[in-house]
């Protein structure tokens, strides 16, 4: 049973101020000294790592698409486990779901599995008494959703404050904090949101600290507080990695110590918290490295995985590290297991915007114009270090860049939603693909990997 004090910190659109809002006030109570936990909703990988830094403890992800409804309750308590308190910063609009599929993977949604409150973020930057009606309609739109306060953002004067304190005395939703338009930070972003905080570090701790000094300036902290303990008890199983991956297998415990190498480093910043822990539950020694500045993979490794992030942006830099792409081909040719997401499946092909890269793909990577983004349904169509062909997965796509296919691969995935396609590669015991997805959903990938690098 979660009975842990949380609040889900919403919005009724994109743009509304909802990070500043939530990392500030995890940052706020933090340096309180309580214990906060930070969560996103949706797949976003940028925004947990500033509720990381303002927490001191990792950001998780609550994807009821990827993970399944079932899994969002036990995943909290997993990650708020011991915490005085839960912050969970909403995507897009309250009600925006996955397309096509209803209130599914919406804030609405997952603060309904947690029986959380919601703190909605309005800009009210255009408008005065209207505010009464919008928020009139987002807490009445649906009676299980309990918005029980608001906090008003880019609010010009007092005199602007006072209409809409005024308008919403009406609407029996409390105003719970209110942020002037004078105030507002300029966090730095580019062409798929924030830029990760592992990439401006000092500046980020900066950027961390002004969120909270602007909330401890405009926020009623002991109203939130008290709203975040009205949130009733939540049933069900806190989950676990060791749980969910069983023990580890192999002959003689084969797969126990096997070490794994996993990129990090401002390049690759784009990965789920579970997955190291799985991995590491399963029998595996992860050790971590960069492959902007380490010339080699670390001693032992028997398998490697490569998540996402943005290698068009430190492409020169990850081709003239020449050692570890050449260390990198080595072991994939060796036929080790090696796992690729996006960023990782760019790093392996042969080029990038005509940068060499490690060559482990016959495959030429290159920045677009166009933006692919979006849940995918997926079933794996080869046997692969991952999964077996037949495997039935759900994940998301997060990217600017094409790739040309090279010859001699076999296809990763047939995509059947949103439309039918392939996508991806698996040569030897390399599986990369453009396809995020949560293990936490299937557990068995994590196993599954650690005794392929067992062998």
């Amino acid at each position: 049973m979660v009975t842990i004090p949380r609040l889900v910190i919403a919005a009724p659109s994109s743009g509304s101020g909802k990070t500043t809002v939530a990392t500030g006030l995890m940052a706020a109570f933090a340096g309180r000294g309580l214990a906060v936990s930070g969560h996103k909703v949706g797949p976003d990988y940028i925004d947990p790592g500033y509720h990381t830094l303002a927490t001191g403890r990792p950001g998780r992800n609550l994807d009821a698409y990827m993970c399944g409804p079932e899994l969002i309750a036990p995943l909290f308590a997993h990650g708020a486990r011991g915490c005085d308190l839960a912050v969970v910063e909403g995507v897009m609009g309250l009600y925006d779901g996955a397309s096509g599929l209803g209130e599914l993977a919406s804030t609405a949604h997952v603060a309904k599995l947690l029986r959380a409150p919601v703190v909605l973020v309005v800009d009210a930057s255009s408008q005065s008494r209207s505010v009464a009606a919008l928020v009139h309609g987002f807490a009445s739109w649906d009676p299980q959703v309990r918005i029980g306060g608001v906090i008003l953002n880019k609010v010009g004067s007092d005199r602007h404050e006072a209409l809409l304190r005024e308008a919403l005395e009406e609407s029996g939703v409390p105003v719970l904090g209110v942020l002037r338009r004078a105030g507002q930070l300029a966090v730095p972003s580019r062409h798929l949101g924030l830029v990760p905080v592992a990439e401006r570090r000092g500046d980020a701790v900066d950027a961390v600290a002004a969120m909270a000094g602007q909330v401890l300036a405009g926020c009623d902290l002991e109203g939130l507080m008290a709203l975040a303990r009205s949130a009733p008890p939540v049933t069900g199983e806190v989950w676990e990695a060791a749980g969910a991956v069983g023990a580890p297998t192999g002959p003689d415990g084969a797969s126990a110590g096997v070490r794994i190498a996993v990129a990090s480093g401002a390049a690759f910043t784009f990965s789920y918290a579970e997955h190291s822990e799985l991995l590491s539950a399963a029998g595996a020694e992860v050790v971590p490295f960069d492959p902007l500045r380490d010339e080699s993979l670390p001693e032992g490794t028997r398998g490697l995985v490569i998540g996402g992030g943005f290698p068009e942006v430190y492409g020169p830099e990850l081709s003239a590290n020449e050692p570890l792409r050449r260390a990198v081909a080595e072991l994939a040719e060796s036929g080790a297991p090696v796992a690729a997401e996006c960023a990782g499946l760019l790093y392996l092909a042969r080029s990038l915007d005509g940068l060499p890269m490690c060559g482990v793909l016959a495959a030429e990577g290159q920045m677009s114009q166009r933006l692919t983004l979006g849940y995918r349904d997926a079933v794996a169509l080869s046997d692969s270090v991952l999964a077996a062909a037949g495997t039935r997965m759900r994940g998301h796509e997060f990217h600017r860049t094409v790739l040309e296919p090279g010859a001699g691969d076999e296809p990763a995935w047939g995509m059947h939603r949103p439309e039918r396609r392939v996508e991806g590669f698996v040569r030897r015991g390399v599986h990369a693909s453009y396809l995020h997805t949560h293990w936490a959903a299937a557990p068995g990938t994590a196993r599954r990997f650690v005794e392929k690098c067992a062998g």
